[in-house]
């Protein structure tokens, strides 16, 4: 099954971060296949990013993972609730990474709306709300700090060119620009708070 390779991680966060938009993110769980298209990104970048974890290049337990070779699942939690999931980004040692904010479901959506709203009722908001958020996407791949690390080349979670890598029909999809503009929830940050480091795709009627 292709996968992106190493390589297309060590380069430029942000290059990456624009360059995911439209590819698909697949996760292996108990045999069963869970993808979803990459529809909106934030980069963080650890040497002059005030919003990412590392910056100024502070390690720490939970940052190590920054610090290792590109290619790599970076997963954290927030508020005690929610993972994030982080792809790591250029060459090892510099701290940088591309957080995943969105996905629109392929494939496997029925395990994925189960892990996600367990027996509740299907509604219109619940199916629109579905993969939009950090938090959302995690708890709809079953991912926790149990799988931080992960190699993003192995064979347990993965990022294709498209959704005919995996034997899934490409969807018709209309006109999309990419888009781009300050990230979410860093307001902390001073002025890494305007960087214009967060991508996503938008149809181009609307």
């Amino acid at each position: 099954m292709a996968r992106l390779s190493r390589e297309f991680y060590n380069r430029d966060t942000v290059e990456v971060s624009q360059r995911l938009l439209g590819k698909c993110l697949v996760r292996v769980l108990d045999g069963r296949l869970l993808a979803g298209r990459i529809t909106e990104t934030e980069a963080y970048v650890g040497r002059c990013d005030k919003a990412c974890h590392a910056y100024n290049y502070r390690k720490t337990e939970r940052t190590s993972t920054l610090f290792g070779p590109p290619g790599h699942a970076y997963i954290y939690l927030i508020y005690g609730m929610y993972h994030c999931l982080n792809f790591v980004t250029e060459p090892e040692g510099e701290p940088a990474a591309v957080l995943i904010r969105a996905l629109e479901p392929i494939a496997g959506t029925d395990v994925m709306l189960r892990l996600r709203y367990g027996d509740r009722p299907l509604t219109a908001y619940r199916r629109k709300n579905f993969l939009n958020g950090p938090g959302k996407i995690c708890k709809g791949l079953s991912l926790s700090r149990a799988e931080n690390g992960l190699d993003l080349t192995g064979g347990t979670l993965f990022v294709c060119e498209s959704p005919a890598d995996i034997g899934r029909p490409c969807p018709a999809l209309p006109g999309e620009r990419m888009r781009a503009g300050p990230r979410i929830g860093v307001d902390y940050a001073e002025e890494a708070r305007d960087f214009p480091w967060r991508f996503w795709l938008e149809k181009e009627d609307a």
